[in-house]
């Protein structure tokens, strides 16, 4: 009987030393699972997304370099090519008036470009050609027009000189343009005296920027 009393105490003082260690084990298992996740993160599962880094997703693409035809004339919308042009030119108008110009046409807001060297004569709203530009060329006898405009360029100003490919304006629909046709109107025309430049001699735009 005292033999199965002390076996007794003795089994019932091991079980407790197994108890008592699990606890410890189990701290320990868990620490190094914790030390692990810290130095190389949890595991990556399957549907997780690769990180993007914000700030290289906020780069733009750069704009297209303007395209500039045989004239030396560049074309003044950003991403157009002669082939995109129709030569509108003698198309008729309400009241009689002939078009004189050319309609290119371009999503809202693509930038409009300065077609050549020269300065801003005038900025100008009008009932007809909406938010308008007038420029004067290099010669000083050439006037390059552009009209339907959505807004112009930050800081554009009359009598700011312009280089040839510079963001001068955004396609737009104002004026008597159809809503919802976006496009710029584009004409140029010879003066004799540039302080009455929007009277003059009307020239094609379309064989200067299409080519032959």
């Amino acid at each position: 009987m005292i033999r199965f009393v002390a076996l007794l105490l003795l089994a019932t003082m091991w079980i407790g030393c197994r108890i008592e260690d699990r606890p410890a084990d189990a701290a320990i298992r868990d620490a190094t699972v914790a030390d692990t996740l810290l130095a190389v993160g949890p595991p990556v599962l399957a549907g997780d997304t690769t990180h993007v880094d914000t700030a290289e997703a906020a780069i733009a693409e750069p704009p297209a370099p303007p395209v500039v035809a045989p004239s030396g004339l560049v074309i003044p919308v950003e991403g157009i090519q002669p082939a995109d042009l129709a030569n509108t030119f003698d198309d008729a108008r309400g009241q009689g008036r002939e078009h004189d110009a050319i309609d290119i046409i371009a999503p809202h807001g693509t930038p409009v470009l300065a077609a050549t060297d020269g300065r801003i004569l005038r900025l100008f709203e009008s009932e007809r050609g909406g938010l308008t530009i007038y420029q004067l060329g290099p010669d000083s006898r050439t006037v390059y027009y552009y009209a339907h405009l959505n807004g112009y360029a930050d800081g554009l100003a009359a009598e700011q000189p312009v280089r040839r490919g510079q963001v001068i304006g955004f396609v737009g629909d104002t004026g008597n343009a159809v809503p919802g046709n976006h496009h710029l109107h584009f004409a140029i025309w010879t003066v004799d005296d540039p302080a009455q430049f929007w009277d003059g001699t009307p020239i094609n735009p379309y064989p200067l920027l299409a080519g032959p």
